[in-house]
């Protein structure tokens, strides 16, 4: 008998769950091939899979089995008087896993603060800090579809849960029965033993007071005032209370809600995926603004970590902004007001991810400001910010942001925050609209200062059994025998960051790239462009991110559409 028809039959003997085991009696047998031939993996972005029966799926036993193996961590640690802060999402299923998770925190003798109701997830890494937890847990999968959920895990510092840490976890879940491994209370006994905490208003505020400590110029909303308006959308996720919230106390006063995305919804029912990376979404708000005409569109993912940004053009159409667009404007933005109210430190730094635009580089470099790249995910820009505070790097933190629409001012949480991002962009938009100009003029304005920075992404997915080898198959072949020349440009430098190494195609030159080891790589081209190549940490795929960098924005355009065709023949 194969391996994964044991674990089904196990699970058919063991499990309790009406749902699950309504579900159990129906697969076939490529369905239960595919559910159990492995465990979902624990890595340091947690857990994330499609909600169903099975060890290779989300559900409330690999939920407990996660739990359990996070409860192992803090014990090892000495860590278990802090507590878990707790928190989920809109998604089917997110409450039950969080009050799941918060059971079993409760049955290993560690106090869990669960949120009253659905919170963002920049909130729930600012509660780990507040009330000084040892970790925190977020149930959510981001911007996926509605298929799936996730199980976000956290540090002692608020950042996403480092390496060390998740490997040890992940250790402990292989070796823990899924059935007979697991503590889990009762919620009535946890709660009389003060093992449960339910948590909302008090830490509501604390957040909030640190989200407009960030604020950077609130003077421009109250100058325009109703003239000033602004169109959003919760995609029927956390955002639409904390980000109403804040626009009201910096003083935005014209605020239009899309109502048809206005409430949590599992189904997201309006959008055929919530992520606000993607134009489709924002159909309703745009047929809004041009009803109504509008200064500033945008939108928040369902857990209120990412913001899409819509503006006009030079021609009235409104148009998308895309993650890096965003990421430069804001961070010009925060300097520029710093430094005319005398605030801008002499040590500062923005740090971004190797795959985000270098276009910030000449932007920062005019401000006086250092550049950090780290590797993708924003948990290397909390760990970038630890070193700043622990003094290991003498600089002070001013943003960080990467090219999926992540941005975080200060220091008050360690992910990146779309309240935040809501409370920034709006301001930055009636900035611009004081001196007569849109956000499309703005970033018009910094592509003539500082050149045509273009970038793309582009995704290719391989599910299945097989899939993980097709991907690895196509990296291998990427550094065996990698291209000379992409789009009519040299290859200058290739960076292999499995290995900590950018080597000079000319002289042959290695040096160091001081990040630590990741599956990714880069080709450094002729004039300031490049493209990478990594699989996702989350997801069957694999990302190509192309970065183009001319004289004039026709000829980026040209370039990055080259570039996109010429991997596309080599991969």
């Amino acid at each position: 008998m194969e391996k994964y028809m044991e674990v089904y039959k196990s699970w058919c003997e063991n499990v309790l769950d009406e749902e699950i085991i309504s579900e159990l009696k129906t697969l076939s047998d490529n369905e239960i091939k595919e559910k159990f031939y492995k465990d979902l993996e624990f890595g340091t972005g947690g857990l994330r899979g499609i909600i169903g029966a099975g060890t290779n799926c989300m559900n409330i036993y690999m939920v407990r089995k996660a739990t359990q193996g996070i409860c192992e961590d803090i014990i090892n640690k000495k860590l278990q008087d802090k507590g878990v802060a707790v928190s989920y999402d809109s998604r089917h299923k997110s409450y039950e896993f969080a009050w799941e998770s918060a059971k079993v925190l409760a049955a290993n003798g560690i106090k869990a603060y669960i949120f009253d109701s659905l919170r963002p997830t920049p909130e729930l890494s600012f509660a780990v800090r507040y009330l000084g937890c040892a970790r925190g847990i977020m149930i959510t999968a981001s911007h996926n579809p509605k298929e799936y959920n996730g199980y976000k895990a956290y540090g002692i510092d608020g950042g996403q849960l480092p390496p060390e840490s998740a490997d040890y976890v992940a250790s402990i879940i292989a070796k823990t029965d899924t059935f007979t491994g697991v503590k889990v209370m009762d919620t009535d006994t946890a709660k009389k033993k003060g093992l449960i905490e339910v948590i909302g208003t008090e830490v509501d505020n604390a957040y909030y007071d640190s989200v407009l400590k960030q604020s950077v110029n609130s003077q421009a909303i109250k100058t325009l005032g109703d003239d000033f308006k602004v169109i959003y959308s919760p995609f029927h996720g956390t955002g639409n209370i904390p980000v109403r919230e804040i626009l009201k106390r910096i003083g935005c006063t014209n605020v239009r809600i899309v109502k048809e995305q206005e409430m949590p919804d599992p189904d997201f029912s309006t959008v055929k995926s919530p992520n606000p990376e993607e134009k489709a979404g924002f159909y309703l708000a745009i047929e809004m603004a041009n009803k109504e005409s509008a200064d500033i569109i945008f939108a928040t993912d369902p857990d209120g970590d990412r913001i899409g940004v819509i503006v006009k053009d030079a021609s009235g159409d409104y148009i998308p902004l895309n993650g890096n667009q965003i990421g430069v404007l804001l961070s010009e933005f925060i300097m520029r007001n710093k430094k005319l109210r005398g605030v801008l430190p002499q040590n500062g730094a923005v740090i971004k991810t190797i795959v985000t635009t270098d276009m910030i580089k000449p932007i920062a470099k005019d401000y006086g400001i250092k550049v950090y790249d780290v590797l993708t995910g924003f948990k290397f820009i909390g760990e970038k910010i630890k070193q700043f505070e622990d003094g290991v790097l003498d600089n002070e933190y001013v943003f960080g942001f990467e090219e999926s629409y992540g941005y975080l001012a200060g220091t008050y949480c360690r992910d990146k925050d779309a309240v935040l991002a809501a409370m920034l962009v709006t301001e930055m938009a009636a900035d611009y609209k004081t001196k007569g100009m849109t956000l499309y003029d703005g970033l018009t304005s910094l592509y003539e200062r500082y050149g045509f920075y273009i970038e793309d992404l582009k995704t290719y997915a391989f599910s299945g059994l097989d899939g993980v080898e097709k991907m690895k198959s196509i990296m291998e072949g990427f550094r065996s025998n990698p291209p000379a020349v992409i789009g009519g440009l040299k290859v200058h430098k290739i960076w292999d960051v499995s290995k900590n190494i950018k080597t000079d195609i000319a002289s042959g030159t290695v040096e160091e790239l001081g990040l630590p080891k990741s599956n990714v790589l880069k080709f450094e081209l002729e004039g300031g462009s490049w493209i990478a190549v990594r699989p996702s940490g989350t997801e069957p795929k694999i990302k190509f991110y192309f970065a183009s960098c001319a004289d004039s924005l026709v000829l980026a355009e040209e370039r990055k559409s080259t570039f996109m065709q010429d991997m596309e023949k080599l991969m």
